[in-house]
């Protein structure tokens, strides 16, 4: 366990903060580097995640880190050259500033740059600086928080007044701006199920969008609504992967090239057995390798989805 710098008398994420500033004054970490996560701040000083959290946010607010979505905290691009001791300069009362969509957007400040596990209640009311109770005044747990931070998220993005009247492109439209809010947010692809939708205000949005789009064509109710589940399971099932390589990269310290590479001699040995001719002859067909780029697999998908679909939908049409 890492032992903190700075006045034994001062609070731990103080003497944390001492610590960070220090490395990042010294060379240490330098402009662009990440610095600890809340979880491993936690693990490394023992202290508690709202702990850490909180330190986080006083070097934020020094302008010494900075939070990137998928990538975490960071140093800034500037870092002083002396590890001058300073304290945050007084601000007004957060508490008095204090509203729902205050902690909504900070929440998903934090998922965003360090995923839905990072979530907690005292996490948010840490980087907002005010005391751990005072965000259950708004919102009573974390499930809740999260239900309204998935239906702002969501909201995000809208749709025209004027629909195309193309039923193509209007689902065009429909899963582009989808994949474009799970691009943003990839922790929204691991809230709901197909079998346990998630049922905020803000996805039923896109859900009439898609079902405007396929009304009128002469489908049943279930044959409709059978093609819009297919639709939504494209977009998000591609999703979740997103949420799932920042996961591993975090947990790995591997990049997905990286880790890849450290499983060369495994598919190696599978190339070799003989057992998978098809497979290997695929695979020793790639001059650098299988680029997996989950935005062509996205446009892909989409196309062969709709191509497939335009038979039975655009035959519908005048019957019923």
């Amino acid at each position: 366990m890492t032992k903190p710098t700075g006045t034994a008398g001062d609070p731990p994420y103080l003497r944390i903060v001492a610590e960070i500033r220090r490395r990042i004054a010294e060379g240490e970490l330098t402009p662009g580097d990440r610095v600890p996560s809340t979880r491993r701040i936690a693990g490394e000083w023992g202290v508690a995640l709202a702990t850490a959290t909180k330190a986080l946010t006083t070097l934020r607010l020094e302008g010494l880190v900075e939070s990137r979505p998928r990538i975490g905290t960071v140093v800034a691009g500037t870092a002083p050259t002396t590890p001058a001791r300073r304290r945050p300069s007084p601000a007004p009362d957060p508490e008095q500033e204090l509203s729902l969509a205050r902690i909504v957007r900070t929440a998903i400040e934090i998922a965003d740059a360090e995923g839905l596990s990072a979530l907690s209640m005292r996490g948010v009311a840490a980087r907002l600086g005010v005391a751990a109770m005072s965000t259950y005044r708004y919102v009573p747990s974390k499930e809740d928080l999260v239900l309204h931070m998935a239906d702002t998220a969501f909201g995000e993005e809208t749709y025209p007044a004027n629909a195309p009247e193309d039923w193509r492109t209007r689902m065009e439209l429909g899963a582009r701006t989808l994949w474009s809010l799970y691009r943003k947010h990839p922790w929204l692809a691991q809230l709901g199920s197909l079998t346990r939708p998630l049922l905020v205000p803000n996805l039923m949005v896109h859900g009439e969008w898609v079902l405007g789009a396929l009304d009128g064509h002469g489908l049943d109710s279930t044959r409709l609504f059978d093609i819009h589940v297919l639709l939504y399971s494209h977009v998000q099932g591609l999703a979740t992967n997103l949420e799932m390589e920042a996961h591993a990269e975090a947990a790995t310290g591997q990049s997905e090239d990286q880790w890849m590479d450290s499983r060369a001699p495994a598919l190696q040995e599978l190339v070799e057995s003989g057992r998978f001719p098809t497979f290997s002859k695929v695979v020793g067909a790639f001059e650098d390798g299988y680029d997996l780029r989950l935005d062509t697999l996205f446009e892909f998908g989409l196309k062969a989805l709709l191509d497939g679909l335009t038979p039975l939908i655009e035959g519908q049409e005048g019957v019923a």
